[in-house]
């Protein structure tokens, strides 16, 4: 085997080693174990919402602990596969194709190793809502919103679209959507800020230059154990028929739901569900998610005015996508860059979310030192 190949196999062995020490496969077995016999036992469901923690974790702990040996396994493979090519002319580009699919999986399971925030391992609500710029710029939140969508079906992840707020020209106002899956928040969460876009403005019949502004905010989902409570009182419901597109269901009965809560003055709106009750379950997580932010925040802020040091976003303007007069779209905190638009426009952010959580570890610990 050739030095080089040699030298990039234990380079993966080197990564996959430090991914281990982390995720510990010795203990998620034993989770597994403890897990197993918990979904056997027959009063579990006595507790629907218990044993849906029980079944979901168990899933996910299977999942990773499948991953994990699966890349050791296909690791400890590649040596032979190698030497196999040597014999087979074939051979040899089925032998690099495994090697860099192996590299970038295993790149990709450290990044998700450094998601160790308190609230990363759950899953994430987008509030994607357009900003200056006009008729552009309620485009570009649609087209925000799709890329979004299409990043989360290339990852078989499901999205609840909970509310969209459209435009009367063309694209949309504000839009509420959750992706479901294990570590969307700590994933998705780098994705807050403003995103720009330079275009052609297909709405001036002029054909001039337009810069227009999109705003993304990404919250974790709640769950009971976060002790968000809000009394009745504090809130304002209003039932509403749902607008826009839709099937039969659509303006015909009052099913749509916004939610006002009136000492913070937060809106929630929800109108993909049929019913009313299940609009109002609905909106109430994202108010509970959004009164969990502000919660954040402000304890952030108290610390930060003590010294603590860190930072409650990432600044305003991350990322550029020009479309004229060149091709390119470039984060502005990690210096990322792609020169085709299109197919991160199409969903394909892997390379951004990996290098933005790369960036956010390496920030965090430039606070700490």
């Amino acid at each position: 085997m050739r030095p080089e190949i040699s030298s990039s196999i234990d380079d993966i062995g080197t990564t996959l080693t430090t991914i281990e020490k982390v995720m510990n496969p010795g203990e998620m077995a034993d989770r597994v174990r403890e897990l197993e016999a918990q979904a056997a036992d027959p009063s579990l469901w006595d507790d629907p919402d218990h044993a849906q923690q029980v079944t979901t974790e168990l899933s996910n702990v299977q999942s990773r602990l499948k991953k994990l040996r699966n890349l050791r396994q296909r690791l400890d493979d590649l040596p032979v596969l190698f030497e196999l090519a040597e014999e087979e002319a074939e051979g040899e580009d089925l032998a690099q194709s495994e090697l860099a699919e192996l590299r970038a999986e295993v790149e990709a399971l450290e990044v998700k190793t450094m998601l160790s925030g308190e609230y990363d391992q759950r899953e994430a609500v987008l509030n994607i809502r357009s900003g200056a710029g006009g008729v552009d710029a309620s485009d570009w939140a649609e087209m925000l919103m799709r890329m979004y969508i299409r990043w989360a079906e290339k990852n078989n992840h499901k999205v609840d679209i909970y509310d969209t707020s459209y435009a009367e020209e063309a694209g949309i106002k504000s839009a509420t959507l959750v992706v479901h899956g294990e570590y969307m928040y700590g994933t998705l969460s780098v994705e807050q800020g403003a995103h720009r876009l330079v275009r052609i403005s297909p709405f001036d019949n002029q054909a001039r230059r337009q810069t227009s502004f999109a705003e993304v905010e990404v919250l974790p989902v709640v769950e009971q154990t976060d002790h968000i409570d809000i009394p009745d009182s504090e809130i304002k419901v209003d039932v509403f028929r749902s607008s826009g597109p839709g099937g039969q269901s659509v303006n015909t009965t009052d099913s749509a739901v916004r939610i006002t809560h009136e000492p913070t003055g937060i809106v929630v709106t929800c109108q993909n569900e049929k019913s009313q009750l299940q609009n109002r379950a609905s909106a109430m997580r994202v108010l509970q998610a959004r009164l969990l932010e502000r919660k954040r925040a402000e304890e952030r802020a108290e610390l930060d005015a003590l010294g603590a040091g860190g930072n409650a976003s990432w600044g305003n303007q991350m990322r550029s996508y020009v479309l004229h007069p060149y091709q390119m779209v470039k984060d502005l905190r990690t210096n990322y860059e792609v020169g085709d638009p299109q197919k991160v426009l199409d969903g394909d952010l892997d390379g951004f979310l990996e290098a933005g959580i790369r960036w956010r570890v390496a920030e965090q610990r430039k606070n700490e030192t």
